[in-house]
């Protein structure tokens, strides 16, 4: 294990670059807002201030929205999706929506205070073309270098996936809901 030890310790100590991470949660499995909203918790106990942008889910309160209000004016929370896009069944109200949710995300990457932003949903935005690829990565990787963007939603477009630095795809090996257990309070919102 000594020898174990010292290999990992140079390896660390080889790693000298310190920057702003795009991070992508993707997948059909369950858990990618879950795992962006832990990386926020992280964050906060760190004292940063943070953001959060939700691309869908509509305006209902979620567990994670309870929780982060907790922490006051260090995280600003913008709900500005319509719902889910099997709910809303207008197009044109949906790209309004995303519209006004990246409007919300461009003031947040602009606020000087703001360390990490959750765009939760974005790649569902992205998919249906209710926004623009190109425009949207090219924003973001254009960020302050000391900001952290972590995005989540299915099927992440390839010039997403390429742009980031770090992602991770959720594959799913079971859920209770193929069983037939509905939704938990506490689990899924």
């Amino acid at each position: 294990m000594a020898n174990r030890k010292a290999a990992q310790d140079a390896e660390v100590a080889a790693k000298t670059i310190e920057k702003g991470l795009l991070i992508v949660h993707t997948g059909k499995g369950k858990g990618k807002s879950t795992a962006a909203f832990g990386l926020l918790m992280r964050a906060l106990g760190r004292g940063f201030r943070c953001g959060v942008v939700q691309f869908g889910k509509g305006a209902w309160q979620s567990g994670e929205r309870s929780a982060a209000e907790r922490f006051g004016d260090q995280v600003q929370w913008h709900t500005l999706g319509e719902g889910f896009t099997w709910e809303t069944q207008d197009r044109a109200r949906d790209v309004e929506a995303a519209r006004r949710a990246w409007a919300a995300t461009q003031r947040l990457m602009a606020d000087p205070s703001i360390r990490l932003i959750v765009l939760d949903e974005l790649n569902i935005a992205l998919r249906y073309d209710h926004l623009d690829v190109a425009e949207i990565v090219t924003a973001l990787q254009a960020r302050r270098s000391d900001q952290h963007i972590v995005v989540t939603g299915r099927n992440a477009k390839p010039a997403m996936i390429e742009a980031a630095d770090l992602v991770t795809e959720m594959v799913p090996v079971k859920h209770h809901f193929a069983a037939g257990v509905k939704a938990q309070e506490g689990i899924e919102f």
